[in-house]
């Protein structure tokens, strides 16, 4: 049982968690949800220990192995295999003792250990686990330095997941996932058997992961049974309950109030208003339900083009004259809503770029109108944003000759009204620049959107408010998203990048969740027998992997080869003293050396068995596939 008692904690003069307290059931699976800026991330740490409470405190049973991912990602030469095994912190300090340990019953009770927590399947594991977050076989052998942010990021989440914690602490693991690795991670999340505290606006997988939610509002906690949509059912039914026993206490209150002003200076019924007064008095008002404000906004209506929008025919597109995608076909009329589905490098942001005229054909053709406007969002231009500067002063810079009420009309669609728009942007929440960001890219009324991860650090509410917005949008939507829940209400058309192609998918989003868990369960099955026959990375990374599983059961063979032939020579030394005729007439030194020899005798049996266990269990490693 992990219990929260009358946990108060401030930052920077901020009241984050106000006397909460919450109790999370051994091996609960609990999403934890809140707006933006509520203290999700920071329950997160108190639990992890990273932070103290002001008051209260954080109980739970000792020595709990808890897996959090750290805000900095991994770094150094070290590569995204090594790292995931080096966080079984057990299995690599056993490793280096069965290295170091020379008398033979330690060596013995290290290799007990290291089969006891299946230290010879670990390498296999890691490789699955980081294949399932979309390394392939050469990514795992590169230097993490070579890597980008978000990649490492999905390594210290693959070694969280790879050291099988007993408490588990996830704050937003999708946010750097594709969907393939989101749907993948899913899977996994849903066989994991100890604690799990998550943290996610991810509908989807709150849904299907979790079975209990604990909401952080207004500083307080509180628990529900059950997947997000059983949460928002029972939360919108507390509410109206609790609003509806205010309203009533309202009225008594107002009748009595009344009986009071009208009654209480009258000689005759003065007692009976005194004692309607004490009543009023007694009726502690309750507070009003606190309406968290609705997240709305709408993207402006562009005018009218005939179809096709856009048509690329047999186009190539790629990177210094080397193409990425090649073959490809596509029409894009006006009320399409298209979603690109494939793995992270595949080249759903260079098609999107293609067609929002970021990157030119390399063959091939793509036209439309010449009046057609696209806006296009990338996921990094949130950051691109400037802290210090307000809503209106970046409107300002994007329409220049504009008037400042026509950019202030245009930040109003968005929800940035009146003093909003003048707050600097290192004050607003990762919706509300998110919302900032796709201003600016509809500042023109364009005819196709096209949205690269808009869903980013965005919480549940203001996700809703997206597909609302889309969903009222008179024009073409082409978006990338890990958000299954988001592509499921927006898309009608399902576009699959993968192996240099971009082709429509015939199926559902549904059917294409089962395909990528059918392709990950095959290739756990046989995590790299295919590609290790590809090239010589693959191959040299197969032998490490295989050194590495093998190492232990190796060193075991060492020992008892050096056992063996220590018990050996000791016993031809004695068998030769007891054949020497000047050692024969001595026979108190002969008995002795007798029960010497016999007791070598057995040794030497016993790391005979030793021997031959050993060099066994290396020839199964050694043969078995993966």
């Amino acid at each position: 049982m992990l219990t929260l008692r009358d946990v108060t904690v401030r930052l920077g003069g901020h009241l984050v968690l106000d006397h909460a307290g919450a109790s999370i059931p051994t091996r609960a699976r609990v999403g934890l949800v809140g707006r933006n800026g509520s203290g999700k991330s920071t329950m997160l740490k108190l639990i992890a220990g990273a932070l103290h409470p002001d008051t209260g405190s954080v109980e739970g049973p000792r020595q709990t192995r808890i897996g959090y991912v750290a805000q900095d990602a991994p770094s150094g030469t070290a590569t995204p295999f090594e790292t995931v095994l080096a966080a079984d912190t057990e299995r690599a300090r056993l490793l280096a003792e069965a290295e170091a340990a020379h008398d033979r019953h330690d060596i013995g009770e290290v290799h007990e250990r290291l089969a006891a927590i299946g230290a010879h399947a670990a390498p296999a594991r890691a490789a699955s686990i980081l294949h399932g977050m979309g390394f392939d076989a050469e990514m795992q052998a590169r230097p993490l330095d070579s890597l980008s942010g978000g990649w490492r990021t999905r390594v210290a989440l693959a070694a969280v997941l790879f050291s099988e914690p007993e408490l588990l602490l996830l704050d937003e693991p999708s946010n750097h996932l594709d969907l393939e690795a989101t749907l993948w991670l899913e899977s996994f999340l849903g066989r994991y058997r100890g604690t799990l505290l998550l943290v996610s606006h991810e509908r989807d997988l709150l849904n299907s992961v979790v079975d209990h939610i604990l909401h952080l509002e207004a500083g307080k906690l509180t628990l529900y049974a059950g997947g997000y949509d059983e949460f928002a059912r029972q939360r919108a039914e507390r509410r109206a309950d609790a609003e509806a026993q205010r309203t009533r206490q309202e009225q008594k209150r107002q009748k009595l109030q009344a009986f009071v002003d009208r009654w209480r200076y009258k000689a005759h019924s003065a007692s009976q208003a005194q004692s309607r007064l004490k009543a009023l008095a007694k009726l502690e008002p309750l507070a009003s339900i606190i309406e968290e404000q609705d997240v709305e906004f709408h993207f402006p209506s562009p005018d009218t083009l005939r179809p096709p929008l856009l048509m690329v025919e047999n186009a190539a597109v790629g990177y210094g004259g080397q193409p990425v995608l090649s073959r490809v076909t596509l029409r894009i009329d006006p009320d399409d809503r298209i979603a690109l589905l494939g793995r992270n490098g595949n080249g759903k942001t260079t098609l999107a770029r293609l067609l929002c005229n970021e990157l030119p054909a390399l063959a091939g053709s793509v036209t439309g109108s010449s009046k057609l406007r696209v806006g296009y969002f990338s996921q990094y231009q949130v950051d691109d944003l400037v802290p210090a500067d307000t809503p209106i002063q970046h409107m300002a810079r994007a329409l220049p000759d504009a008037q400042p009420a026509v950019a202030r009309a245009h930040l109003g669609r968005f929800g940035f009204s009146g003093e909003k728009a003048e707050v600097a942007v290192r004050h607003l929440s990762g919706g509300e620049r998110a919302r900032l960001a796709l201003a600016l890219i509809t500042r023109d009324a364009p005819h196709m959107i096209i949205l690269d991860e808009p869903t980013n650090h965005v919480d549940v509410e203001a996700r809703d408010a997206l597909v609302a917005a889309l969903n009222q949008y008179s024009g073409a939507v082409l978006v990338v998203s890990h958000d299954r829940h988001l592509l499921q209400l927006v898309a009608d058309r399902l576009i699959l990048v993968a192996d240099g192609a971009a082709k429509e998918f015939a199926g559902t989003l549904e059917d294409y969740r089962t395909l990528v868990l059918t392709q990950a369960d095959s290739d756990e099955t046989a995590p790299s027998k295919g590609a290790a026959k590809s090239n010589r990375k693959d191959e040299r990374r197969a032998a490490a992997v295989m050194r590495e599983r093998t190492q232990a059961l190796r060193q075991a063979v060492k020992a008892a080869e050096a056992d063996l032939a220590k018990l050996t020579r000791q016993r031809q030394e004695i068998e030769a003293t007891l054949n020497d005729p000047a050692g024969a007439r001595d026979g108190a030194n002969r008995g002795a050396l007798m029960k010497s020899h016999g007791e070598l005798s057995r040794q030497v049996v016993a790391a005979e068995e030793r021997w031959m266990t050993a060099s066994l269990a290396l020839e199964e490693a050694e043969a078995a596939p993966g």
